[in-house]
């Protein structure tokens, strides 16, 4: 059975990117959304062995914090020929090469000449209520790496992400359009499916 709605959601990111994304898919069913970085929470540390774990650490200390229901996600880009990284580390990754152009040109490196480019998106989300009770839901989308970034459009390493079936990356298309498919997308239309079911 669904829990009631809240009339405020805390999305527990720092990324302008993933709030417009969660704000677009969400604005339907609750009234306010604000994020972590908009009410000055720090970002807890991600000490997660899976991309569950870690968004519920997130959405944890944002619920704690703000004494309302949260929703933190966690994640990342696997390659296959690099053995599912970069993974949980997909940030890690960026903040290491001083952003994500050179996460993903590190990327490129590492696969050099090999044939397999292909890859998924995964994406965990976790809901937090403040009586300590959560839930996960998780999305997945397959999809194979182009040779070199294109599109301006989307954030993390969506300029080098075919998904299957199309020619474009998801930096090259509208919001609409990579919602529909995204890891992300995929993710919260079975959050909203499952807990979030009387409000369609």
């Amino acid at each position: 059975m669904p829990r009631p709605l809240p009339s405020r959601l805390v999305i527990a990111t720092h990324n302008a990117g993933k709030l417009r994304e969660f704000s677009a898919l969400l604005r339907p069913y609750v009234p306010e959304i604000v994020s972590s970085g908009d009410l000055g929470i720090p970002s807890p540390e991600e000490t997660g062995a899976t991309f569950a774990e870690n968004a519920l650490i997130k959405a944890q200390a944002a619920a704690k914090a703000t004494g309302s229901l949260a929703l933190a996600d966690d994640s990342g880009l696997c390659v296959t020929a690099l053995g599912g990284q970069p993974g949980i580390y997909s940030a890690r990754w960026a903040d290491q090469a001083n952003g994500i152009a050179g996460a993903m040109q590190r990327i490129q490196n590492e696969l050099g000449d090999t044939a397999d480019r292909s890859a998924y998106f995964i994406c965990a989300l976790a809901l937090y209520w403040p009586d300590g009770h959560s839930e996960t839901v998780e999305g997945r989308i397959n999809g194979t790496l182009a040779h070199a970034p294109r599109g301006t459009l989307g954030h993390g390493y969506d300029p080098i992400f075919v998904p299957e079936g199309y020619t474009t990356t998801f930096a090259e298309m509208r919001d609409e359009e990579k919602n529909a498919m995204s890891h992300r997308g995929l993710a919260i239309k079975a959050l909203v499916k499952t807990f979030f079911a009387q409000k369609h």
